[in-house]
């Protein structure tokens, strides 16, 4: 944790270096004020000095000025400092996120993400913000005013101290319970992120299905045990104050006991005593404050061990060479593929070689594979075996960007942001011109409703689009992957949520995004695969048959089997009706 706050601290050293500066000002200041009670008492009390009468007020105010100024730049750093540390953690971790292969955010929920990121990331803001800051103020407070105690009276501040170092220890075991309760903790929050994220983006079912009430019920649960060890984490730092309190009240009695005595035997002044309590009794407040740090530092490490596991996460592997522009074919080597969390293989010994400008659709049924063998082509995963190549390039050694940039995706699992229409469309190109986002529009048959909306381009759409319907969406998809205009492109079942009329608008939308592009269209409809130059057959992971419409027709094999099964599907509706 210290070499990774370190890290994190660095750029701002400058801050914290004054800030540890002024901790020592006013550690110096509370000195100070403890070492003036001495000649207030004997001074104006004892000897009724009247001079220091009118000088000590004036000075102890002084240094309580001085010490408020201190204490208030001292904050203002380094909590300004823990907001920029905040800031960068939480980049670095967006940033490191999105490097990580698409199978991480398929084994943890887009709850437990965020929760590292706002959550376990926040507990580091206030460990630089509060702890750090009274390890430097209280730590350097304590130094100066054990230097006072010792030097007014060294066997009093002996009898004081003595019982500090079981405190210490104490804390110390008592701050590991912390870090480990609070781990879970940090772990129940996941969980609530996690829960709330699933409720709210699936409202409807939960109404529809009347689960409102039952889910009620579950939040209830998880939010208790979230409670739990919340309150488990407070007993015990708050059982660290109240051992502080305890050990400090034992301590001055002793020095008020042992110390009086002195006084009554004329050996210490009454002056040189209450100094010296004083000195005392501003010594177990910062060592309170510090047992309370060292809580937060156990804290902020549970929220650390969190980070760091996913910090540690491996990104995707890149490769050095640049994919130059596509010009020639897409070609499948015996290519293989498991998915890390299955014991079985998706897909087995595919073999397949698409040229430039041809129209190839997948087809199969659920499972066997289709959606996996396109996902090999942007390396969203890699084969377990084999390889795949665009113009004789062996894609795992080319960079991502130069690889994806050449490729389009439109799927039946739209995209689209909680931003306006433009913003949404300008995704496949962020340079691109107005002009541009508007010939896109059109040629996606996306501009008359666009225009039609409250605030033309400029109409932000809710998360996922919700504000439009679902043919809508889909046509601003296919929008943003025209505006993109890649060479290579992916059709993952673009069609399949739609109502018959807005099937017909977009897929005359996809004609023209299709036009001299290579295409591979996913399809479970076979309506939608009718232009294709060539279909291949996908059967429990292998290519079953390959072929034309009408050579696969005349094979009567599975293809033609999949086509009756449609047709007398439809068939049967259309006598429904």
């Amino acid at each position: 944790m210290f070499k990774r706050l370190v890290l994190l601290v660095r750029p701002y050293w400058g801050r914290i270096a004054v800030a540890a500066i002024l901790s020592l000002l006013i550690s110096g200041v509370n000195g100070g004020l403890a070492w003036l009670v001495k000649p207030a008492l004997d001074g104006i009390f004892l000897k009724k000095d009247t001079s220091l009468l009118a000088l000590l007020p004036l000075g102890i105010l002084i240094l309580y000025l001085f010490k408020g100024l201190f204490s208030f730049f001292q904050a203002y750093l380094m909590k300004s400092t823990s907001f920029k540390v905040a800031r960068d953690l939480r980049n670095s971790l967006y940033n490191h996120t999105l490097l990580l292969p698409v199978n991480d955010f398929k084994r943890e929920s887009t709850g437990a993400m965020l929760s590292r990121l706002i959550n376990d990331a926040g507990q580091l803001q206030g460990l630089i913000s509060y702890a750090i800051k009274d390890i430097f103020v209280e730590g350097a407070t304590i130094i100066a005013l054990i230097f006072v105690a010792f030097y007014r009276r060294w066997d009093l501040a002996l009898l004081a101290v003595v019982v500090l170092p079981f405190a210490i220890y104490r804390a110390k075991k008592l701050g590991i319970k912390v870090r480990k309760i609070t781990k879970e903790a940090q772990k129940n929050i996941s969980l609530i992120t996690e829960f709330l994220s699933e409720s709210f983006s699936g409202i409807k079912m939960i109404k529809v299905y009347g689960r409102g009430s039952s889910l009620s019920k579950v939040f209830k649960k998880k939010n208790q045990n979230y409670y739990r060890n919340m309150v488990r984490a407070t007993r015990l730092t708050e059982f660290t104050s109240l051992m502080m309190d305890v050990i400090g009240g034992l301590g001055i009695a002793s020095v008020l006991w042992y110390g009086g005595s002195l006084v009554i035997k004329d050996v210490i002044t009454a002056g040189e005593l209450f100094s010296f309590i004083t000195a005392i009794f501003m010594i177990y407040t910062p060592a309170r404050r510090l047992a309370s740090a060292n809580n937060s530092i156990q804290q902020a490490k549970a929220s650390m061990e969190r980070l760091d596991e996913l910090f540690d996460r491996q990104p995707e592997a890149e490769g050095e060479e640049k994919l130059n522009p596509f010009t020639d074919s897409i070609e499948f080597r015996n290519v293989s593929f498991r998915y890390p969390t299955s014991k079985h293989s998706v897909l087995n010994g595919i073999n397949l070689k698409i040229r430039r400008g041809e129209i190839v659709a997948i087809v199969g049924r659920s499972g066997a594979g289709k959606t996996s063998l396109c996902d090999l082509i942007p390396r969203f995963y890699e084969p377990t075996d084999g390889a795949i190549y665009i113009d004789g390039v062996n894609i795992a050694n080319v960079s991502l960007k130069s690889l994806r940039e050449q490729v389009g995706l439109v799927s039946q699992d739209i995209i689209l942001f909680n931003d306006t229409v433009m913003a949404n469309i300008m995704f496949g190109n962020p340079d691109a011109s107005d002009e541009d986002i508007v010939k896109a529009a059109k040629a996606s048959y996306a501009h008359e409703f666009i225009l039609e909306l409250p605030d033309g381009y400029d109409t932000v759409i809710g998360e996922r689009g919700v504000m439009i319907s679902g043919g809508q969406r889909q046509r601003l998809s296919i929008a943003r992957a025209i505006l993109k205009n890649p060479p290579i492109l992916i059709l993952d079942e673009a069609t399949s949520s739609l109502d018959t009329e807005s099937e017909m608008i977009v897929q005359s939308a996809l004609d023209i995004l299709m036009k001299d592009r290579t295409t591979f269209v996913i399809a479970h409809r076979l309506s939608t695969v009718q232009k294709s130059d060539r279909i291949v057959v996908l059967e429990k992971g292998r290519i079953a048959e390959t072929g034309s419409r009408e050579e696969l027709m005349q094979k009567n094999g599975i293809y033609k089997r999949f086509y009756d099964l449609q047709l007398s599907s439809a068939e049967i509706n259309v006598s429904h009706l």
